[in-house]
């Protein structure tokens, strides 16, 4: 059996990679990171925010390409992707606003030449949105079945999306936008008339992560991401949650990133899920989960 060191969002940190890589037992060899037994899986968010955009990608890419590594693809290389495509009209499909450009600077600096960053836009595109072993899952999101039969038309058989398909995935209200939003950047649901609270930056929010890898049975403010000042929290059961967001305990285990977790010490979702987004981009960990066969997880596995 392979086994695999899961690696979370790295976000242009490629010293605290590199750290990490070598607490992992990785070495280079010819220029690159590898390690004789294992392998590495990648859950994307490689670039913006940090410091080291070019150089994270100048290890990353590599470990890929040679067989070293493995990796999906995040919010953050698919909102790249968008960004730098056009339609036949002219219309780029994210839009090129004050907000999306700051979001993307750290990763246009790092590439001012547009033949070079379309080259790694390019290799972006052959990151799968998901993989699935004979032992694990892997996603960066969530996973779900729901989605990902929604967006099975729309990949290769390599599980990378078609061209054509980051048009479809990019117009909101459609079928393939819905299911790449819940895969890449996590369920949300639609909270009852009324009911609002304030997410971290303080704006108000009338829908809510769904932490999806919780029992139906648990109450509903345990099922859903709820930030402070939670206005006609009476009316909060009225949510309604599909059935689709919800991952059995019976399933093989799970790993993704995305969701900026934080604490001291690391913990699993649940005994078959885990997230590795540690938030290394606000002074938070690099994490890896040093996978070895284990279908119920431990919290003795991760590394930092």
């Amino acid at each position: 059996m392979q086994y695999y060191d899961i690696i979370g969002d790295i976000h242009g940190h490629a010293d605290a990679l590199e750290l990490l890589l070598i607490k992992l037992g990785y070495s280079v060899t010819k220029g690159v990171y590898q390690h004789k037994k294992h392998k590495v899986i990648f859950l994307g968010d490689f670039i913006d925010r940090g410091p080291e955009q070019r150089e994270v990608i100048e290890i990353v890419k590599p470990m890929v390409e040679q067989g070293h590594a493995l990796s999906v693809m995040g919010n953050h290389e698919f909102n790249a992707i968008c960004y730098a495509t056009s339609e036949k009209g002219g219309r780029v499909l994210r839009e090129h606003s004050e907000k999306n450009t700051a979001q993307h600077k750290a990763f246009l600096d790092a590439y001012p030449v547009a033949v070079e960053r379309s080259a790694i836009i390019d290799w972006f595109k052959m990151l799968p949105v998901y993989i699935e072993t004979d032992g694990i899952r892997v996603i960066h999101a969530s996973w779900n079945e729901k989605a990902l039969a929604c967006l099975a038309p729309l990949l290769n058989d390599k599980q990378c999306l078609l061209d054509e398909s980051y048009s479809q995935c990019s117009k909101q209200g459609s079928a393939a936008y819905s299911a790449i939003e819940t895969l890449l950047k996590g369920p949300e649901a639609q909270l009852p008339e009324g009911v609002s609270f304030k997410d971290k930056d303080g704006h108000d929010r009338d829908k809510a992560r769904i932490k999806w890898w919780e029992p139906t049975s648990k109450d509903i403010k345990e099922r859903l991401h709820l930030g402070t000042g939670l206005i006609n929290e009476h009316k909060l059961d009225q949510t309604q949650i599909d059935s689709s967001h919800y991952y059995s305990p019976a399933s093989k285990p799970v790993f993704v990133g995305h969701y900026w977790l934080s604490g001291e010490l690391p913990q699993l979702l649940s005994e078959n899920s885990a997230c590795l987004d540690y938030s290394v981009a606000k002074q938070g960990k690099l994490m890896a989960y040093s996978w070895r066969g284990e279908q119920k997880l431990r919290d003795s596995q991760f590394v930092w």
